[in-house]
C-alpha cells in the first residue's frame, strides 16, 4: 500500500518599511485576481530553503543567500482537493531588482502596508501573515 503524501509549499513574506510584498496571481487557475505573496511547490530532491531561493528568483528576480532565509511560520492546510504543509520564510538581505518575472502568471508585484493588506489577500495566506505579525510559528487551516 502506498503512503499518504502531503504537498508542500514555500511562501516568502517580505517585509521592507512596514510593507510586504505580495503579487496578484493572473491567468493561473487558482486564485486569479487574488494577492498572494512570492510562492511555490517543492519540487523534490531540494530543501525548503533551496525551494524558496529558486521560487524567489523565477517570481520576483532576486537572490537570497540561504543563511538570510528564516523560517517563522508551518501551517498544515487542509482544502477539499489536498493535505499540505505550508512554510513561510522571511528574509533581511537580498540581491537584485523585484520585477515581475511571470508575466503570464502575475500582473502586480508591489509592496502594501502591512497593517492595511488589500481585501482580496488570498484567506490562508492572510492568516499566516496575522500569524507571523503576533509571533505564532504554527498553525493549522480548514480543520
Amino acid at each position: 500500500m502506498e503512503r499518504f503524501k502531503l504537498v508542500v509549499a514555500v511562501h516568502l513574506i517580505l517585509i521592507e518599511n512596514n510593507q510586504i510584498l505580495l503579487l496578484r496571481r493572473y491567468n493561473t487557475g487558482y486564485e486569479d485576481g487574488n494577492y498572494s505573496v512570492v510562492a511555490g511547490h517543492i519540487d523534490g530532491n531540494e530543501s525548503v530553503i533551496k525551494a524558496m531561493q529558486r521560487e524567489v528568483s523565477e517570481e520576483a528576480g532576486i537572490w537570497i543567500e540561504e543563511q538570510d532565509l528564516q523560517i517563522v511560520h508551518v501551517m498544515h492546510r487542509n482544502t477539499p482537493n489536498r493535505e499540505s504543509i505550508d512554510y513561510f520564510l522571511t528574509c533581511k538581505n537580498y540581491s537584485g531588482q523585484i520585477q515581475i518575472m511571470e508575466k503570464d502568471k502575475c500582473d502586480e508585484l508591489k509592496f502594501y502596508d502591512l497593517e492595511h493588506l488589500p481585501d482580496n489577500v488570498i484567506p490562508y495566506v492572510r492568516k499566516a501573515i496575522e500569524c507571523y505579525r503576533n509571533g505564532e510559528n504554527f498553525s493549522v487551516y480548514g480543520w
